[in-house]
């Protein structure tokens, strides 16, 4: 077996899905649809946010500050898979893997904060909205805005400190990125004490803000049965009801991943819930939350009017 500075010296081999040689090529197409998707409906979120005047509140603040988050987190593991899948280069150097590790925690930990706040946003519209404008107003979403990035930053520096001071034996990360619980696996000594620090930041960061968004539904399921309308009752469902679905699909799939023990972690099917996370819910959350919606299509529409007015 290698040793810590074996790992060091030579980097890591990232053994991806090379033990389903037969699913490779349908990974990559798919991958490559989904990843391209990806990158265009959370790009014409951010452009329609910044362009149309009827998306400049606070929920679509919130949801290009989103958006913008998906295209990093996807873009810091996504090409390195496709460059894998094509069975090309599997390996990655010691540096590039410690940056990967560090960024991918720090937008997954920006995103845990950042629906906490989303959910807070919509809290404040249903259950006050005559005081909406007040409470959530512009310089206190800049200000939670801030808190999310420097908070995922701060608890990825921490995590990823404490992973990579951890001796390791051998260098095949069983992975298709450099994620911690790989790196976990592949400790040469025990690391429950580690582990155990992990855990409460992981509490803090994952199953605090996911208690905290179902105990601020609860409060706005209660506040929308109050509505007499049937309309304004739909209205708000449909709202809630897709903010709802992204957390539940994000914290479902990260409270397996990072809040579970080592000694029940199954890396071939940490793989393929990696997949989920880093494919999947990025390309829903522009579908769930915004192209479905009127005031999204509504400015969509204008910009390609407008697009085909300055054309010849």
């Amino acid at each position: 077996m290698g040793s810590f500075n074996t790992s060091f010296a030579d980097g890591f081999i990232l053994v991806g899905f090379s033990d389903w040689p037969q699913l490779e090529l349908f990974l990559f197409v798919f991958i490559s649809i989904f990843y391209s998707l990806t990158l265009l409906g959370n790009t014409v979120i951010i452009i329609l946010s910044r362009l149309d005047p009827r998306l400049h509140t606070p929920m679509y603040f919130f949801l290009s500050h989103l958006s913008f988050l998906d295209l990093c987190f996807t873009t810091s593991t996504v090409p390195q898979l496709l460059i894998n899948l094509q069975g090309r280069d599997r390996t990655i150097s010691y540096g590039g893997c410690v940056a990967q590790l560090y960024i991918y925690l720090a937008l997954g930990s920006t995103e845990c904060v950042l629906l906490v706040v989303m959910a807070f946003d919509r809290y404040a519209a249903v259950c006050h909205p005559l005081h909406y404008t007040t409470i959530v107003h512009p310089q206190l979403c800049h200000a939670l805005a801030m808190s999310c990035w420097v908070g995922g930053f701060i608890n990825s520096l921490i995590q990823t400190g404490l992973t990579m001071a951890m001796p390791l034996c051998g260098h095949h990360l069983n992975h298709f990125f450099c994620e911690m619980p790989v790196f976990l696996k592949l400790a040469c000594e025990d690391t429950g004490g580690t582990e155990a620090k992990m855990f409460v930041a992981r509490v803090i960061i994952v199953a605090l803000p996911a208690v905290l968004i179902l105990v601020s539904y609860v409060h706005i399921a209660r506040a929308v049965l109050k509505i007499k309308s049937m309309a304004g009752r739909r209205k708000a469902f449909g709202t809630c009801g897709s903010h709802l679905l992204v957390v539940f699909l994000f914290y479902g799939s990260a409270i397996y991943t990072y809040l579970q023990p080592m000694s029940s972690y199954s890396e071939k099917e940490g793989k393929f819930v990696a997949l989920f996370y880093t494919i999947v819910t990025p390309i829903l959350n522009p579908l769930i939350y915004t192209l479905r919606n009127k005031d999204v299509k509504g400015a969509l529409w204008k910009v390609v009017r407008r697009g085909r007015d300055l054309g010849p």
